[in-house]
């Protein structure tokens, strides 16, 4: 049987799902806040810009061969669940998704720093702000994490 597909989801999908995605995988550890520089080694951590939205990143494959993937997906993380749900019933019904949304971990430092870093392209100012809210929100992202690892699990 093939592994399931773990989507995991948030507004710009440059900090929390990348994040998440790498705890899920190990690249990240869950026992410990990560030092900046293991987040700045995430090939997309505060690197994605608005043209990426919308697009699955494939992180990597967990040991029980589920394919992990991160996606930002700005305000309509609901309806793209809807969507893609639709579309694997159609195309391909043995598929299992699981959407994970990491909006609800992120802190006001990560959204400040996430706008001014992503958006208005001043990373020298905005990253190290989301940097700090990353490892703010740590502890929350490894509890979802957690839970997902545990419902997966083989």
């Amino acid at each position: 049987m093939a592994g399931k597909k773990i989507i995991y989801h948030c507004y710009g999908g440059a900090h929390s799902s990348v994040t998440a995605a790498a705890i899920h995988l190990g690249k990240l550890s869950a026992e410990n806040t990560p030092t900046t520089e293991e987040l700045l080694t995430l090939n997309l951590f505060d690197r994605l810009t608005k043209e990426g939205h919308g697009e699955l990143h494939l992180a990597g494959v967990d040991e029980w061969q589920n394919q992990v993937y991160s996606v930002g997906c700005r305000n309509v993380g609901k309806a793209m669940e809807r969507v893609l749900r639709e579309v694997a019933d159609i195309f391909a019904p043995q598929e299992q998704l699981i959407f994970v949304d990491t909006l609800h971990c992120v802190t006001i430092k990560m959204r400040i720093g996430g706008y001014i870093s992503r958006r208005l392209g001043l990373i020298e100012i905005g990253r190290p702000i989301v940097l700090q809210g990353t490892k703010e929100a740590y502890p929350q992202l490894v509890a979802l994490v957690s839970l997902i690892r545990n419902e997966v699990a083989g």
